[in-house]
């Protein structure tokens, strides 16, 4: 049985550059040769093999069943996930509801800037939510594209936008899992996130507006951008402090979205922004009741999926349950039985197939309720648009699986638990570095969720070690891979499809990268400083 190392080249720090090796490549084929993105991860997935093979001496079938989880895991749930939820847009927008529903947010204010505060960054997090998973990114960006933006600018807003619900995705999954892998009190690990990543929140409003028209935007919307910021933070905050995750991004989005429909009956900014300097377009009137049933694909949505994420619902699937036998198990050829962690633990590597209790079941429900109560939605138009989102999606699914792929056999070979551990080494400054942690884990898995599979229950062994409180290098290390997410490969893969930029994802890693990275930097100086002063 072979047996998983960190450290296979008898120096830490040379194991885990070694081990960054493919996403260094990665990064210079899509920021510096400007290659497409399903070609650069191909590049980028040969190296991986190669270090797992000769550097880590992993065996070809481990590599192998590494690679085919990855791959089956971006099919299910990932690709599910995503194909339903741009299915439902598609209809929305086929149907002509989603003309009602543009109308009804240019009915707020025709200004682009309040537009991104309420769709990229409130409609946002309610999605988020909701679903997480990458169907607020693709959503929005679509919304926006709609609304008039660029789309690389679309797709870039939505990606700094989902910086401030990413944490909580899912009815809350990435810090419920922080919890149960680390032994941390949901409670104590929900107030760690509050004082980590709540005063990069706060900013992201400001920040958004800025993006797009400066300081001078910034003034013109104050009262718009101060109202979204403490409603969404305030009950954001509150949520957290005081129930948990779970709720977080629902009800500080849907509160978000309120304020801001509220406001706009009495105030509006004394210009109207437009990224092309042209004029608005006229924006058709529509009554409550139009506007109510234009946005109802997304309340089936929103219902559906909270079912299927409340205990009682998963509780049905789980060992021993009633429905337990919905769940099909595979155990992965070269992985289960075959390869040992590093404390020598035989490995137990498994893919599981879900058809009914799958969150893009819960989606599909949603997008079969909406169709059968839309009128002007038949059977042809149904799978017509599924073809034609199949047809969009495509690129960015098969480099969604690609990078699976390759942070697949990074995890098994040791490669992450490498870099992992060398900035784990670094003792005192860990706190400062915990984030960066973090950020490499989204960046490799896509997920803030695995992130903290991965790495929390090694940032509580380090903190443990160097008496720092464990609650917040596990907040910390969530907050970084949040600022992740923001370039995470399979998020701009995402966007690209939702846009029309398919293959273009450079160009988005692009506009978003330095946003990423200064974020990332805000939460690891506010992380140190909080180690120092508790």
């Amino acid at each position: 049985m072979w047996e998983q190392t960190t450290d296979p080249l008898g120096s830490l720090w040379l194991s885990a550059l070694v081990a960054a090796i493919p996403i260094l490549l990665f990064l210079f084929c899509l920021v510096v040769l400007k290659l497409k993105g399903i070609i650069a991860a191909v590049i980028a997935l040969v190296a991986e093999i190669v270090v797992a093979l000769w550097a880590f001496g992993m065996p070809g079938s481990a590599v192998a069943g590494a690679g085919l989880i990855g791959v089956l895991t971006a099919i299910w749930p990932i690709a599910y996930i995503i194909v339903m939820a741009v299915w439902l847009y598609r209809l929305a927008v086929a149907s002509g509801r989603f003309d009602v529903i543009r109308s009804s947010i240019g009915g707020i204010s025709p200004d682009q800037r309040i537009q991104v505060l309420l769709i990229s960054f409130a409609f946002g997090a309610f999605l988020e939510g909701a679903a997480g998973f990458g169907v607020p990114i693709a959503i929005c960006a679509a919304l926006l594209v709609q609304l008039g933006f660029r789309p690389v600018k679309a797709a870039m807003i939505c990606l700094v936008a989902n910086a401030a619900a990413g944490a909580y995705g899912a009815i809350g999954i990435p810090v419920i899992v922080a919890s149960q892998v680390t032994g941390i009190d949901l409670t104590i690990l929900s107030r760690s996130m509050v004082v980590i990543l709540q005063p990069l929140t706060i900013l992201i409003p400001f920040l958004l507006v800025m993006i797009l028209d400066g300081w001078r935007g910034l003034k013109e919307t104050l009262p718009a951008t101060l109202t979204v910021t403490i409603v969404f933070n305030g009950i954001q905050g509150g949520v957290l402090w005081f129930l948990g995750p779970e709720l977080a991004d629902i009800g500080a989005g849907l509160g978000a979205m309120v304020a801001l429909f509220a406001l706009g009956r009495v105030w509006q900014p004394r210009s109207h922004f437009r990224e092309d300097g042209g004029a608005a377009p006229v924006i058709e009137r529509h009554g409550v009741r139009a506007i109510a049933v234009a946005w109802s694909p997304f309340y089936i949505l929103t219902a559906f999926v909270l079912i299927w994420s409340l205990p009682a619902f998963k509780g049905l699937f789980s060992a021993g349950g009633p429905l337990a036998g919905a769940v099909f198990p595979f155990a992965i050829p070269g992985l289960t039985g075959e390869i040992a962690n590093a404390a020598g633990d035989p490995v137990t590597a498994t893919w599981d197939f879900t058809p009914l209790n799958a969150t893009g079941t819960a989606i599909l429900l949603a997008v079969i309720v909406s169709a059968l109560t839309t009128p002007n939605i038949d059977a042809k138009v149904l799978f017509r648009e599924l073809g034609g989102t199949l047809r969009t999606l495509w690129q960015a699914l098969v480099l969604i699986a690609l990078i699976l792929a390759l942070a697949n056999i990074a995890n098994y070979s040791g490669g992450s638990s490498s870099m992992g551990s060398a900035l784990a080494a670094l003792g005192p400054v860990v706190p400062l570095l915990a984030p960066i942690i973090g950020w490499i884990g989204v960046f490799l898995t896509g997920s803030v969720v695995n992130n903290n599979t991965l790495f929390a229950p090694l940032q509580v062994v380090t903190a443990e070690g160097i008496g720092a409180d464990p609650a917040l290098t596990v907040a910390g290390n969530t907050a970084g891979g949040n600022t992740g997410k923001v370039i995470s490969p399979q998020s701009i893969a995402i966007a690209a499809g939702a846009v029309g930029l398919s293959g273009r994802e450079s160009e988005i890693l692009r506009a978003s990268i330095l946003y990423s990275l200064g974020m990332l930097a805000v939460i690891c100086l506010w992380s140190f400083t909080l180690y120092l002063v508790f």
